[in-house]
């Protein structure tokens, strides 16, 4: 059973400390000792009176927890937001390599996976954190210093939970200031309530932090905050996620006044596109203007440790044959590749009816493309992440049988900068995107468009980012040797609301594929019953210069009212012994 400690430095050994227990306290998750040994001072513990007296460790404390997450947990939530939509198959050696399989076939999704357990228990371990540091402020004098610590904290504690809301849907809210026994017997809030507790937090996070310039890095301000509401508020205003009582026909206009309100806020900062598409994905640019909020990383060539700051929740998703441990894992889809398809430069409604269709470098093709296929996605004959010394073939590809050959770029750097390896694991130093300005201003361009809006300002909006993209096509581009294979235009006025909402759906999926937001997106509009059922019957006959791949797919099958959320891990249910529900359908 796990030692952990409370404010007064007691024990708490029930079972609820899985939960909920303080592992700021714990240096080393895996500290056991007997339950019947009460009177040994613990090692590996921070003192309890120096903790509660210095807020702003505990605060740093609490920031570190952003990046402690696992290729099994990871908080950037790729196995949940594409995997277990339409941009990409899972990867490695095979169905068996990790848990995720059911992950994104959904007809064998059980709560016995492993990864909801740690990804539970690690978020609200984070929480724990977030609230440790706000109660060492109860007391404290309400100095500016005092103010803005309890501002990031609060941030903080908001950003964890949205991650367990959007994965869980109800879940318990654990604030500070909460004995032992209150903990124990906190059920679920409701889904309205859980989205009210959270937006309070950024709210007040809104209220109280300082401004912040671009180029300020990992701590939270005041636009990322408004940027947060929005996101918050947008997501709130189509429903409760159920495909019944989600979509379109369910848009809550307050809510999207409330998204307008805090998207002006991000629009009138300092924050901006960043000129280059490919840019933003490079790190180089790391903390530019485009960066609202990122999880900070570091590899050890930058900070000098052994491991640095390593990017761990993205350490599978490395190319076979290009890195030390390259695991071949995140698998842009031939559905995700296709939809780059352009015809008069705009993107295609029938994108799939030649649905094998492959791209050769310097070869003639069928079709043209959106440029930001290739920022996007790797393959073969194609540079990796624009560099010609590290050009892709089939070879780099793991399992191309079941995953075919295709592999992810944005996420990890270029190959030339190095490679931070210890034997099997690959680290990198990337930053994670939380929050980027122009996500921010899609979210803007979609209130608008419910709002009615959708020929003024929202038209600006997303022909400001497809000419942004369209600067690419250009002899001087990061990806000029597929100038010549793309094509992309603006579009004139929409005809009608469902004309816009439809472009601003593709704008999405191209501008942020592969980035972690496509399923929740598609939960958003009430979509992902027919797009991944849809999916799932082309992706099954995926084949690639005679390879057939994902055949995996013929089991796969998504049922509403079901599979909008995951299923709480089994463990945690049964550690509460009948204090929670578990989601519907499983």
């Amino acid at each position: 059973m796990k030692q952990i400690f409370n404010k007064t430095g007691k024990r708490s050994m029930t079972m609820m400390t899985k939960v909920f227990g303080a592992a700021f306290f714990i240096l080393h998750s895996s500290f056991f000792i007997s339950c019947s040994i009460d009177d040994v001072k613990p090692q590996g513990a921070l003192d309890p009176e120096t903790a509660f007296s210095s807020a702003d460790k505990l605060v740093t404390a609490a920031y570190a927890k952003l990046g402690d997450d696992w290729y099994s947990y990871p908080f950037n939530l790729w196995p949940y937001g594409d995997m277990s939509a339409d941009d990409c198959l899972k990867g490695g050696s095979g169905e068996n390599d990790t848990g995720y399989h059911p992950m994104e076939i959904f007809s064998t999704l059980q709560p016995d996976r492993g990864e909801f357990d740690e990804l539970w228990y690690q978020l609200y371990s984070a929480i724990s954190r977030c609230n440790r540091a706000m109660e060492s402020m109860v007391d404290a004098e309400e100095t500016p210093q005092i103010k803005q610590l309890r501002a990031e904290t609060r941030f903080l504690r908001g950003h964890f939970y949205y991650k367990l809301q959007q994965m869980w849907y109800e879940v318990p809210f654990i604030t500070e200031g909460m004995s032992n026994a209150t903990i124990e017997a906190t059920r679920q809030s409701t889904h309205d309530e859980i989205m009210q507790q959270i937006i309070d937090d950024f709210q007040y996070a809104y209220e109280n932090l300082a401004e912040a310039a671009p180029g300020t890095t990992g701590r939270a301000h005041k636009v990322a905050a408004a940027a947060y509401l929005a996101k918050c508020y947008l997501n709130w205003a189509y429903g409760d996620g159920y495909e019944a009582t989600t979509g379109y026909s369910h848009v809550d206009q307050a809510k999207i006044q409330k998204v307008l309100e805090y998207t002006n806020v991000v629009k009138n900062s300092p924050y901006n596109y960043l000129d280059t598409y490919g840019h933003i994905f490079l790190q180089d640019y790391a903390n530019s203007v485009e960066s609202i909020f990122a999880v900070q990383h570091s590899n050890k060539a930058d900070d000098g440790t052994q491991f640095g700051r390593a990017n761990w929740s993205n350490m599978l998703n490395g190319v076979w044959g290009i890195w030390s441990c390259g695991w071949d894992f995140h698998k842009p889809s031939q559905n995700l590749v296709n939809a780059f398809k352009t015809r008069n430069g705009l993107p295609m409604d029938d994108f799939d009816e030649d649905h094998n269709a492959i791209v050769v470098n310097g070869a003639d093709s069928k079709y043209k493309y959106d440029p930001r296929l290739f920022h996007t996605v790797g393959m073969p004959t194609y540079p990796y992440k624009y560099e010609s010394q590290y050009t892709l073939s089939k070879a780099n590809s793991r399992t191309p049988n079941t995953y075919g050959y295709y592999c992810s770029m944005k996420e990890i750097p270029q190959r030339s900068k190095g490679e931070d390896y210890d034997n099997p694991w690959q680290a990198f130093g990337q930053n994670d995107y939380v929050l980027r300005y122009t996500d921010v201003m899609l979210m803007r361009a979609e209130a608008l468009i419910e709002s009615g809006d959708y020929n003024g300002e929202a038209l600006q909006i997303i022909n400001t980012i497809r000419e942004r993209a369209k600067r690419d096509i250009s002899a001087t581009s990061l990806i000029k040797y597929a100038k010549d294979q793309c094509d992309i235009s603006l579009y004139g006025n929409f005809a009608s609301k469902d004309d816009a909402r439809k472009a601003l759906r593709w704008e999405r999926r191209l501008e942020l594929a592969m980035e972690g937001h496509r399923f929740f997106d598609l939960r958003r509009w009430g979509m992902l019953s027919t797009t991944l059922n849809k999916y799932f019957e082309s992706e099954k006959t995926d084949e690639y210069d005679g390879q057939t791949y994902g055949l995996y797919y013929k089991d796969a099958f998504f049922t509403a009212g079901k599979n909008e959320y995951f299923p709480i891990a089994s463990n945690q249910m049964n550690y509460v012994q009948g204090l929670y529900h578990q989601n519907k359908g499983y």
